[in-house]
């Protein structure tokens, strides 16, 4: 008898890259740029299209993209900013870079968001001290309460900007009006990821969308070292104009910031061009993907649930994200974890709380945060991606429920 071949291992998350993306790069490989070109722009134009905002700036990463947004809204040493305490480090880093403090809130335990009642919690805790930003995450492709959030940040005068590096595709509703992740409604700008796990994959890369004309170019100016090359824009005006006929020196430009180097390359742009082409065909497979969870992990309900979307809101999906009574399983997380990678199932936990960081520790001491801590113990990410089908998912459900028992 032959052997069964055995099945692919299921990561949690991967990117999908077909052919055409690598003609896409192919061809910008053999085009006049490398770096910056016409690429990055048109990337940008695509995508503030596609999310609905008026601008959009390009990155080198989701990181870069958080730190863009707060240095264009001048967040400093005598500021703080609010940040959910379940969510990557870069989160919280962003405003560090920029010399300010961090006050975590805490969550809804079962979903990991930032809700109106832990970011009034966090704001009491400030002690006198400005809030300069409140940056909520959408976990996974869930959407915080941004209006709540939003009115909240506004009595204190403090700017609202969306961590949507998970959200990319997801709609909602507030007060019966559909929007977008990214459209800058309810906030002054918003932050997205192109890692490979993501929706959507430039390799690396970042994006910040805004409708402030002034903060897109000031975050355009601030990626690139803080120079300008535009000639109505130099104050050095002996050094930059020829005496002779008044046009600008060919060769000048000037730093008039301390700015980064974090641009997109038009590499990564082209990928992004082709990658965004097909977002509706991966948000709708990610869709399906996690209905059909949601109908498999029903029986194994309440010992495992998935992590439920906001009444009148339509994610896509980057996480799909299940809470476990682990001890009423009887198994820790790491003999499940262990147990679904023997059975060819990779999974993840996003995130460890940032304030339990030894980092963040150090600096604010332990915290008391009740519903970060009782969604970090449950929490676990099953394997969701579009390049995934529907069997997948009974792969996947299957193989937890036997290691649950």
């Amino acid at each position: 008898m032959a052997e069964t071949p055995s099945l692919p291992f299921l990561p949690y998350g991967r990117q999908v890259i077909e052919d055409d993306d690598i003609a896409a790069v192919t061809e910008a490989l053999r085009a006049d740029y490398l770096t910056t070109g016409p690429r990055v722009a048109q990337f940008e134009t695509a995508f503030a299209e596609t999310v609905g905002a008026r601008h959009a700036v390009a990155c080198s990463n989701g990181t870069a993209a958080l730190h863009l947004a707060l240095m264009a809204l001048d967040v400093g040493p005598d500021d703080v900013a609010i940040v959910p305490a379940i969510t990557f480090a870069a989160t919280a880093n962003a405003a560090r870079y920029q010399g300010a403090e961090v006050v975590f809130a805490d969550v809804d335990p079962d979903t990991g968001l930032m809700t109106r009642q832990t970011l009034e919690a966090a704001m009491d805790r400030l002690q006198g001290r400005r809030l300069a930003a409140v940056l909520p995450v959408h976990l996974g492709g869930g959407i915080v309460d941004l209006p709540a959030v939003r009115r909240l940040a506004d009595e204190a005068g403090a700017a609202v900007v969306e961590d949507a590096c998970h959200a990319l595709g997801t709609t909602m509703a507030f007060d019966n009006r559909p929007e977008r992740a990214g459209d800058g409604r309810h906030s002054a700008m918003a932050c997205f990821s192109f890692h490979p796990v993501k929706t959507l994959t430039t390799g690396e890369g970042g994006m910040i969308t805004t409708n402030d004309e002034g903060l897109a170019g000031r975050m355009a100016l601030l990626r690139s070292h803080g120079i300008t090359r535009e000639p109505g824009d130099f104050e050095l005006r002996s050094m930059a104009f020829d005496p002779a006929d008044g046009g600008a020196n060919p060769w000048f430009y000037e730093m008039q910031n301390l700015g980064f180097n974090y641009r997109l390359p038009d590499l990564n742009c082209a990928l992004g061009l082709s990658q965004l082409a097909k977002l509706d065909r991966f948000i709708a497979t990610r869709r399906a993907l996690t209905a059909r969870y949601r109908t498999l992990l029903a029986p194994l309900t309440p010992l495992v649930r998935a992590v439920e979307p906001r009444p009148g809101s339509d994610p896509a999906l980057h996480l799909f994200i299940v809470l476990i009574d682990f001890e009423a399983a009887g198994l820790t997380r790491k003999a499940a974890m262990d147990g679904l990678k023997a059975r060819g199932i990779g999974t993840q936990v996003h995130y460890i709380p940032v304030p339990c960081q030894p980092y963040y520790r150090a600096r604010y001491g332990e915290a008391d945060l009740p519903g970060a801590d009782g969604y970090y113990a449950r929490c676990l990410s099953l394997p969701l991606f579009a390049g995934m089908e529907l069997g997948d998912v009974e792969r996947v459900v299957g193989a937890l429920a036997e290691v649950l028992g």
